[in-house]
């Protein structure tokens, strides 16, 4: 599994808002400008992160966005299958409408079953919370 820039991005924009909530909505701007991230790869990746009940947006004067869910039930795995769709390491691990035809003989799917079984519990563990109580000097994640 490779994360994109716009997992990445993402990731850091949900963090900015909910370091940065007051009650109101968040322009993109302040976002972009804090994070150094373009405003407009900020906008492609906002509709992903509403679709996905994570923000909800506001335009015109005072708008912005906010996050809709408490930081403690964000899950960076969450952000990430709404930013990259899967986080299989493989395709054969990926729930499909037709398995590997070598599927039954494979030797080696047990292993990468078991990986993304990690993978996703690891991710679905670290909470949007998490990552803002992380000391920057650590060199590890929670």
């Amino acid at each position: 599994m490779l994360v994109s820039t716009r997992g990445r991005y993402a990731l850091r924009v949900i963090i900015d808002l909910a370091e940065h909530y007051n009650g109101g909505y968040i322009p993109m701007k302040d976002v972009a400008a804090r994070q150094d991230i373009s405003l407009k790869y900020i906008t492609k990746i906002m509709p992903l992160l509403t679709g996905g009940n994570l923000v909800e947006g506001v335009h015109g004067k005072g708008g912005g966005y906010r996050l809709i869910k408490d930081p403690q039930d964000c899950t960076v795995g969450e952000i990430l299958r709404l930013t990259e769709g899967s986080l299989a390491p493989i395709n054969c691990t990926e729930l499909c409408e037709e398995p590997c035809s070598r599927a039954a003989d494979c030797r080696t799917l047990p292993m990468w079953k078991k990986l993304d079984t990690l993978i996703e519990g690891y991710l679905d563990s670290v909470t949007v919370a998490d990552l803002m109580k992380q000391d920057l000097s650590d060199n590890y994640v929670i």
